[in-house]
């Protein structure tokens, strides 16, 4: 079976301050092939999550080249790239806050395509990553932390996308959730995806098949 290939190539970022320009990425260059998770480690202001962002293609590539397949970001077009090849898991979860755990599942499942009954695959999903049908159903404001990040790892699974993405994915969870979710990403990697996390854990970063460090200097090694 061919691999899924995602490649970084020359990435350079940079963002104005108000005085001057900060330059986070200076020539990144990078692959990540489908079966494999992979974990960015770096302390905060290394560009780890610029990184990521520029991977999701909710930031504009300025410098550089990320092509998935060998086709560039910007030839597929950067709405396209995000809604049919990449979910993510933000760390600030981006959730719908008038809407339920399961709605805002299915509101993904919706912008996947997915046929059959939404609401069951839903319930399915929320499951899969320990969020019980009477938590299901109720507002997401009205559930922790933790829960919230659950919700957005379930959203995220969502769809057969080739690229899942997450930043800080178990910032907010308990070492026993914890567990489980990252054996769900493992799990998800094993299904033939690419799965790229964003953590400044080590013990996370141990989970997964390969671990790329974000440099101060704007590099990875």
């Amino acid at each position: 079976m061919t691999k899924n290939i995602l490649k970084i190539s020359g990435l350079q970022h940079e963002y104005d301050s108000g005085q001057t320009a900060v330059k986070v990425l200076k020539g990144v260059d990078v692959s990540f092939e489908s079966g494999k998770m992979y974990a960015i480690v770096g302390e905060s202001g290394s560009g780890k999550t610029t990184l990521i962002s520029l991977i999701a293609a909710l930031d504009k590539i300025q410098d550089g080249d990320i092509t998935f397949n060998g086709q560039s970001i910007a030839e597929i077009g950067e709405t396209e790239f995000r809604l049919k090849f990449v979910n993510i898991v933000f760390q600030s979860f981006n959730l719908i806050r008038y809407m339920t755990a399961r709605e805002n599942v299915e509101v993904a499942l919706d912008f996947a395509g997915e046929a059959g009954d939404r609401k069951a695959q839903a319930y399915e999903l929320l499951a899969k990553v320990g969020i019980k049908r009477s938590e299901a159903d109720r507002l997401v404001l009205k559930l922790s932390g933790g829960q919230q990040q659950r919700v957005a790892i379930a959203r995220a699974m969502a769809g057969d996308v080739p690229i899942v993405v997450a930043d800080e994915p178990t910032g907010n969870l308990d070492e026993k959730t914890e567990e489980k979710i990252l054996a769900l990403f493992k799990d998800l990697a094993d299904s033939g995806k690419i799965v790229i996390i964003v953590t400044h854990s080590q013990k996370v970063a141990r989970h997964a098949h390969a671990i790329v460090y974000s440099m101060k200097s704007g590099k990875l090694n």
